[in-house]
């Protein structure tokens, strides 16, 4: 994939210049070095250039003169996704969202909150702690990734079993369309009508930007219980989830850790004294305090049924985030094993996480590749992680065949390719593993809606030869008294390309 891309015309970046102030738009390449890929560094491209809106009606403005111009853009947040999603494909402009970091208003009588995209995780429940609230999605990033990012990929996190997803947790949205027209979805109140809002979480940055979202807000729990159980088998750990989930309880969070990964952990600042395990299962209760102390005893006598070697069970906050360090830092720590990372992010069922994860390491042997496991594994969400070095093309082709690989596994265990990161360009070409072509092109027909010119996020989440991308303004012509809407098609994945267009009845008022 080629880092060069094709200069802003001098006009267009005066414009935009006006719009948000000069030293908001980037144009110079190596500054633009920094941005040529998300999380996931296996994929990269320098965009064309940077923009930095700070609001919504310079949002707008910006879209226009990019859609004036015909020039497609990628909105990116912190940066921290694992998807590709953030690639600045088709010549892409970069539009940060970072200088859009304020919370508008907590309206702690009514639960909710309304911030900008890219306010962090951390950062809203730190403000609303001392309300008795806090924002419950919690990505294992959630220092550093911010509300937007999470919206467009509708983000989980460890504690998504119990309360699930972002979209469970956004009530309202202020949206910039492609076009540079403002709607607004959803709010704090009840709703009617289709659910646009629930459709635009989670297209990706395909059908537009939100610039002002509105969140759901939680009452801190009176009690949390934390325990960390070891197995010297994965096989145990394994049989230990499904067991805790059969047997009626309903943890905050149910996360799995392996060998490698708690290797890596140890081995890096993050260290908290576990042993060299097969695995280890973080549980978390949390809730009114009765019946809370039933709860972990129940799971720690589960998993000592199922064969852990040791539950630890925290006595204070600071014991609670020790034990959280196994899972919580397992990313970063695993930074250090290699210059890059391959995350994936299949689901399966709870019950074939023993098949699945054997399948996983027996895929990664036999291509060659070392493997660390940190995932959800109360909901079944794995999160194989392949430390690589990009500079040897061999280890990329072994990469790239092991991920598809496990990808291909996890679908015929009955689980999906993505749990919580996303398709953007990573997993693209695996859409056609659980999707139909005609749902493929429902799916385009929807995005169409919102992004007709395909220049919002162009080239993502759908195969280009399933939805071809709309590029190049419209052309409008009137015949016999119809006008004639002519869109030119993008090319597709073979080379060929054609044309749509549609008839209108042109009226007086038009």
């Amino acid at each position: 994939m080629t880092t060069e891309a094709v200069a802003l015309d001098a006009a267009l970046t005066k414009r935009l210049r006006t719009i948000v102030g000069r030293d908001n738009v980037v144009t110079d390449p190596d500054a633009l070095l920094v941005y040529e890929s998300d999380g996931l560094t296996a994929w990269r491209l320098r965009p064309r250039a940077l923009v930095m809106p700070g609001g919504t009606e310079e949002t707008a403005e910006v879209i226009r003169a990019l859609a004036e111009a015909n020039v497609p853009f990628v909105p990116r947040g912190a940066g921290t996704g694992l998807s590709g999603g953030a690639l600045a494909l088709e010549n892409a402009v970069v539009l940060s969202l970072a200088r859009m970091d304020r919370i508008l208003h907590i309206d702690a009588g009514n639960a909710f909150a309304v911030v900008q995209p890219g306010v962090a995780n951390a950062r809203l429940s730190a403000a609303t702690r001392p309300f008795g609230l806090y924002y419950a999605p919690d990505p294992s990033s959630q220092t550093v990734c911010t509300i937007g990012g999470n919206v467009a990929e509708n983000a989980g996190g460890p504690h998504c079993m119990k309360y699930g997803v972002t979209v469970n947790h956004i009530l309202g949205a202020t949206v910039v369309l492609p076009d540079g027209s403002t709607v607004r979805f959803g709010g704090p109140g009840e709703n009617t009508g289709y659910d646009l809002l629930g459709v635009f979480v989670g297209s990706e940055g395909t059908f537009g930007v939100a610039t002002e979202i509105t969140v759901r807000l939680l009452r801190l729990p009176e009690r949390v219980e934390t325990l960390l159980a070891l197995f010297a088998d994965i096989d145990d750990a394994s049989r230990a989830v499904s067991a805790i989930v059969a047997e009626g309880l309903l943890p905050a969070a149910l996360e799995m850790v392996d060998r490698e990964a708690i290797r890596a952990v140890e081995a890096s600042v993050y260290a908290a004294g576990l042993p060299d395990v097969a695995g280890a299962l973080v549980i978390e209760f949390d809730g009114a305090a009765a019946g809370l102390d039933e709860d972990a005893e129940r799971a720690r006598e589960i998993c000592t049924r199922m064969g852990a070697t040791e539950v630890r069970r925290a006595h204070d906050d600071a014991e609670r985030q020790r034990l959280w360090h196994a899972r919580k830092k397992a990313f970063g720590a695993m930074g250090r094993l290699a210059p890059d990372v391959l995350v994936q992010d299949a689901v399966v069922p709870r019950s074939r996480l023993p098949q699945v994860l054997h399948t996983v390491y027996a895929i990664a042997a036999e291509n060659g590749l070392r493997l660390c496991n940190t995932f959800h594994a109360g909901d079944g969400n794995l999160h194989p992680v392949i430390p690589f070095d990009r500079r040897n093309p061999e280890e990329v082709r072994s990469v790239e065949r092991a991920s598809r690989e496990i990808m291909q596994a996890c679908i015929e265990a009955g689980g999906s390719i993505t749990g919580e990161h996303g398709v953007g360009i990573d997993k693209r070409e695996y859409m056609p593993l659980i999707f139909s072509e005609s749902e493929m092109e429902l799916m385009c027909s929807v995005r169409r809606v919102f992004n007709p010119r395909g220049l919002a996020n162009p080239a993502k989440v759908l195969p280009v030869r399933v939805c071809r991308e709309w590029v190049g303004p419209a052309t409008h012509r009137v015949e016999n008294g119809n006008r004639v809407i002519a869109m030119a098609a993008a090319i597709r994945a073979d080379g060929t390309s054609d044309g749509v267009q549609r008839t209108e009845r042109v009226t007086e008022s038009t």
